[in-house]
């Protein structure tokens, strides 16, 4: 082989190298410090869904249905994970919990899959939670979620090391 093209093997193999030891570097440095996670603007956040009208009243002034009810939930809160204290208004909508960056609450916790479960309201004015295919799976009151389930107010709802409850 000619001199030249020894030089060009060592200097190719030799970027080839310093490229392995970069990654490598990199992995680790990710591995130790996690990844960057950017807070929602206040632009950014899903607008709420409308409100629905009110029912009609009935012969004797009371108000049809049972959204309205006493007692029901009014706000979903965080209260174990990275995200503890965080409150989120229950206004009719669908909330998403997850890794992925347009979910409701982002869960910075590597057991959460990207969409990882859903909650949201039925017709009876209860709210439901549903896993969404999630890896580790959904569990509410230590029991694993295999199809929707209504959300009794005060049970904790486990995705990994994030516990979520309905409160009043």
């Amino acid at each position: 082989m000619s001199e030249l093209t020894l030089t060009v093997m060592r200097l190719g193999f030799l970027a080839v190298l310093w490229l392995f030891v970069i990654v490598a570097v990199q992995v680790i440095r990710s591995d130790l410090f996690g990844t960057r996670v950017t807070r929602r603007a206040a632009a950014a956040q899903p607008r709420p869904a409308p409100r629905p009208r009110a029912p009609p009243q009935d012969a004797r002034g009371g108000r049809g249905g049972r959204r309205g009810q006493r007692g029901a939930p009014t706000k979903l809160v965080v209260t174990e994970g990275s995200l503890t204290g965080t409150t989120v208004t229950l206004q009719g909508q669908t909330i998403t919990l997850g890794r992925a960056h347009d979910s409701t609450i982002v869960l910075d916790d590597d057991y959460a899959s990207s969409r990882h479960a859903r909650i949201y309201p039925d017709r009876d004015g209860r709210w439901i939670v549903e896993d969404l295919g999630s890896t580790n799976g959904t569990y509410l009151d230590r029991t694993r979620l295999t199809s929707p389930v209504p959300i009794p107010p005060g049970a904790p709802i486990r995705i990994g090391k994030t516990v979520i409850e309905l409160r009043k």
